[in-house]
């Protein structure tokens, strides 16, 4: 069982800069970032493959994030969401998940993916 939890959410004003985390208790080989903005669908930030070190980002936020890990692969522990020049339409909970079944092009869809910590809340104030 792979448990996920998610810290550093807070209030920021626009412009500003926030770094939030996830610790995992089991690495698996796809992993990624998610938000949930209120009354909206669970959408994707940021998917990243542990056994290659690929990232691929999702148009939202591109440019503006940047997702790494601690260790190589099989060693992760946590991960980290960075997110830079924030606007308020980037309000939301951020999530990271763990897909169970890898496969090298990981997965890009929140249905895709199995395990999910509580989630981190980000808002942003103009």
């Amino acid at each position: 069982q792979v448990q996920l939890r998610e810290s550093g959410g807070a209030s920021v004003q626009a412009g500003g800069s926030l770094r939030i985390s996830c610790e995992v208790s089991t690495w698996t080989g796809c992993m990624g970032w998610f938000r949930q903005a209120p009354g909206k669908d669970r959408e994707t930030v940021a998917i990243l493959n542990l056994v290659t070190g690929g990232k691929e980002y999702a148009d939202t936020m591109k440019g503006r994030v940047t997702a790494s890990r601690d260790g190589g692969a099989g060693k992760t522990r946590m991960l980290y969401l960075q997110m830079n020049t924030l606007k308020p339409d980037d309000t939301a909970m951020y999530y990271c998940a763990a897909r169970s079944r890898y496969d090298d092009t990981c997965q890009r869809l929140p249905s895709d993916y199995d395990y999910w910590g509580q989630g981190t809340r980000v808002i942003v104030s103009s």
